[in-house]
């Protein structure tokens, strides 16, 4: 029973961690602009495509491993993420919050329409970050993918609150979006910050794509799955809530698997969405956020 246990919340860690670096860059552009980027799950799709092609670079068809990947996985999706800003953001900077959701889900559909002809519409998977392989931790057999999995999620995370918390550059991005016109005042350039946080964000969905890939495969349609969980983390979370939108994707893995162990996957949804929708009459703020009668 233990070892069962121990099993089912390593699988539902490592798929937290994933979908804790999903909901972490979504929110992130929620915070910088203002407006949902509904592109934001087919760019953690893509991250995971990303991923598969660049294992296979090498002349001799032998698969990088994921850690060999990470990298450049994380550079070419943080370019994903300024094209998408210079595509989809500036050009609608001063339009109503509806032109950006709009531009966003065109160019999710044009991205998850471009990989399938691409690369087919078959289901791919990544490259695994370590070799196969287990390790026993009280007597349950926990896979160094799985281990792997979790830690790669928890220093990319580590990462971005050091930027954010720890560097000058942080402080601005936070700065520009808490309040744009006084740091524009202060002399802080917010195309540059905007620019930093679509690229900050494209990498974390790549790096999740990376780590989805793996495990749970990946097809052009998934965006639309990916984007769903982020956006139910923030809720959960808090609108705008940082850590709290990581904690609640966290939390969303761990019910969805413990509970499709016990039951069904489907039946796990099914609650999921009802405990959403219990929460937001309850609760509408999320779990971590402030009443708006008491915000400063």
């Amino acid at each position: 029973m233990v070892e069962t246990s121990l099993q089912l919340l390593a699988t539902a860690l490592a798929l937290g961690s994933a979908y804790a670096l999903t909901a972490l860059g979504f929110v992130l552009i929620i915070n910088a602009v203002g407006a949902v980027n509904f592109a934001h799950g087919d760019l953690v799709m893509a991250g995971g495509f990303a991923a598969v092609a660049l294992a296979i670079l090498l002349p001799e068809g032998v698969p990088l491993p994921g850690f060999v990947v990470l990298p450049g996985v994380l550079l070419v999706m943080a370019i994903a993420g300024l094209a998408l800003a210079g595509v989809a953001y500036v050009p609608l900077r001063r339009a109503p919050p509806v032109s950006v959701f709009i531009s966003t889900i065109a160019v999710g559909l044009i991205l998850q329409h471009a990989i399938a002809l691409g690369a087919g519409p078959q289901p791919r998977v990544g490259p695994a970050l370590v070799g196969g392989g287990m390790v026993e931790l009280l007597g349950a057999a926990l896979s160094y993918q799985q281990l792997a999995t979790i830690a790669v999620a928890g220093v990319l995370c580590a990462a971005v609150h050091i930027l954010l918390h720890r560097t000058r550059f942080g402080r601005r991005l936070r700065a520009a979006a808490q309040d744009p016109e006084m740091a524009r005042a202060c002399g802080i350039d917010l195309r540059i910050t905007v620019g930093a946080t679509f690229a900050l964000a494209g990498a974390l969905a790549g790096g999740a794509g990376l780590l989805l890939s793996h495990q749970y495969f990946v097809t052009p349609t998934d965006g639309a799955t990916f984007m769903l969980k982020a956006y139910i983390a923030v809720v959960v979370g808090g609108w705008g809530r940082i850590w709290g939108a990581a904690l609640a994707a966290l939390f969303i893995a761990v019910f969805e698997v413990l509970v499709a162990a016990a039951v069904s996957y489907l039946v796990a949804e099914a609650l999921l969405y009802l405990g959403v929708l219990a929460l937001l009459m309850l609760r509408p703020q999320g779990l971590f956020g402030e009443a708006e009668g008491r915000r400063a």
